[in-house]
């Protein structure tokens, strides 16, 4: 059972990481993807405009962003490109593309290879450089898929603990709350049934 859940991890962890997308850009407007990625992280990416005939090859813009809105790249009446960079926030990281010439009118399709981490980490220089191949490669990579796994777990943990701090503060606070405004109704009740009572007495009604 545990296998089985640790393989379902580490499958849902490599497709989260490598992106291949088709997007279809109005001729107006503009179409984002976003993912959330920690600090500290490989991105590369490529793009590519599909042509819809011969005759007509769009072209279009690209601007990546980070979390606190820094431009990380910026590309202009392209119909190709790619962009990589290490993330130095944790955040949503937002692609954006639009179109700036189509003459044939019409939707514009492109594709995104997006990858993050692991997956953007070069294995062939990895595979000269230490003089390995076949078993012993497809071992590293998993070696570290399974790392970038504990990674993420930890930080899962973390995020759990935080939220589980501001929950228990939250619970804290609404019950000092309603305490204090019990408190509150029983004291204005002692008051109003003293201030009946003085009336009653001043009037002699009792």
């Amino acid at each position: 059972m545990e296998k089985n859940i640790v393989l379902a991890v580490l499958f849902l962890y490599l497709f989260s990481t490598c992106h291949a997308i088709w997007i279809n850009l109005p001729v107006s407007g503009t179409k984002c993807v976003s993912e959330e990625i920690q600090n500290n992280v490989v991105v590369l990416a490529d793009y590519i405009v599909l042509p819809t005939d011969r005759s007509n090859q769009p072209t279009l813009s690209v601007k990546v962003t980070s979390p606190y809105g820094n431009n990380i790249h910026h590309n202009e009446n392209v119909t190709v490109g790619n962009f990589a960079f290490t993330t130095s926030e944790s955040g949503n990281y937002l692609a954006c593309f639009w179109v700036v010439q189509n003459h044939g009118g019409g939707n514009v399709s492109m594709n995104l290879d997006w990858k993050i981490g692991v997956a953007a980490k070069d294995w062939d220089s990895v595979a000269r450089k230490e003089k390995i191949e076949g078993v012993e490669l497809e071992l590293r990579k998993l070696e570290g898929s399974v790392e970038a796994i504990h990674e993420n777990l930890i930080r899962l943990k973390d995020r759990e603990a935080g939220m589980r701090t501001v929950s228990e503060s939250t619970n804290a606070r609404v019950a000092w709350f309603s305490f204090m405004s019990l408190g509150i109704c029983i004291a204005v009740s002692v008051l109003q049934l003293w201030h009946l009572k003085r009336y009653f007495q001043k009037e002699k009604l009792i």
